[in-house]
């Protein structure tokens, strides 16, 4: 508690607090924190090396899952190995410069793999609605150029936010009740006017989430119509096991960070360390599960992992 009767007063630094009010618990909170991030390391870097060796991996699917492991990879580690410093060392100390950094990168990461699971629905909707065209809509250079348009839109809409607070005047109190800098939570520290900062975030999460979850909803709608239209319970079962690793995928992504949104903004009544333990599950389990849900349910993943597993 020493440190942060003195640390506020450092113009250069923000100060993290780790979890608020479970303080004594930290070196215990530390210990799923960091078992999920090794699982999250090992089984997306497994992933990215398993479709990199094989030649009968390079198709455009198996391109998105390296690039969602990619993105999982990111997002871990913007968050975990900061949180771990503060839960074993009480390391609460990050730049100004770092603190935006890492705002930046966050929802960098988050707007990109958000654009990625529009893209696994447009690919599954092409494998399911019109697969005998599916190898001459969706080449693999294709994949890798709606990947790049996603990687722009997520800079381009997310800059902004570090570089209006950056503008911004901080005052003594640069105590963050958080593990990470969030955007909000920095903007709330701040001294100075951040209509404009509060009101480009809400619109642009309003307009990034919504439009992403339009066309997700779109593909789906198409996809279901399509079915209807065809009798075979065969077919009816292979398109829902197509389906269902991505369906799960965005259940563990957009209902965590949709919550997360809103209660920094609205929920005063939710108690501050449930708030922060969950916004930080939603950085470390989905890019644990993510790799686990689609090495069970795609089979050519699945047995390539397995061949290297096993290899002796």
């Amino acid at each position: 508690m020493a440190a942060f009767n003195l640390s506020p007063f450092d113009p250069s630094s923000f100060f993290l607090t780790g979890i608020p009010g479970l303080e004594a618990a930290h070196v215990w909170i530390s210990i799923p924190f960091s078992v999920f991030y090794i699982i999250s390391l090992l089984g997306n870097f497994m992933v990215l090396f398993v479709v990199s060796k094989e030649q009968t991996l390079h198709k455009p699917m198996h391109l998105l899952l390296c690039m969602l492991a990619i993105t999982d990879i990111g997002m871990s580690t913007s968050v975990v190995p900061k949180a771990l410093c503060i839960f074993w060392f009480n390391l609460t100390s990050i730049t100004v410069g770092g603190c935006l950094t890492q705002m930046f990168f966050l929802h960098a990461i988050s707007a990109m793999q958000s654009a990625l699971l529009v893209t696994m629905a447009f690919d599954r909707y092409i494998a399911i609605c019109n697969p005998l065209r599916y190898a001459t809509i969706l080449t693999n250079s294709r994949i890798a150029k709606l990947g790049l348009v996603g990687l722009i839109r997520a800079v381009l809409v997310v800059l902004p936010l570090p570089l209006l607070l950056s503008r911004q005047p901080f005052c003594a109190n640069r105590i963050i009740p958080n593990t990470y800098c969030d955007h909000i939570a920095v903007a709330k520290i701040s001294c100075g006017d951040t209509t404009v900062n509060g009101m480009y975030a809400l619109v642009v999460g309003l307009v990034c989430t919504g439009l992403d979850l339009t066309l997700i909803a779109l593909s789906y709608i198409l996809i279901i119509r399509a079915l209807f239209r065809i009798s075979s319970k065969k077919i009816h079962q292979k398109a829902l096991n197509t389906c269902t690793a991505h369906i799960f995928v965005m259940l563990m992504f957009y209902p965590p960070f949709i919550f997360s949104s809103l209660t920094h903004r609205y929920g005063q009544g939710i108690a501050p360390h449930i708030h922060i333990m969950l916004a930080n599950l939603y950085f470390v389990a989905p890019p644990m599960l993510n790799p686990i849900i689609y090495g069970a349910k795609t089979k050519e993943l699945r047995d390539k992992v397995c061949k290297y597993s096993y290899r002796r």
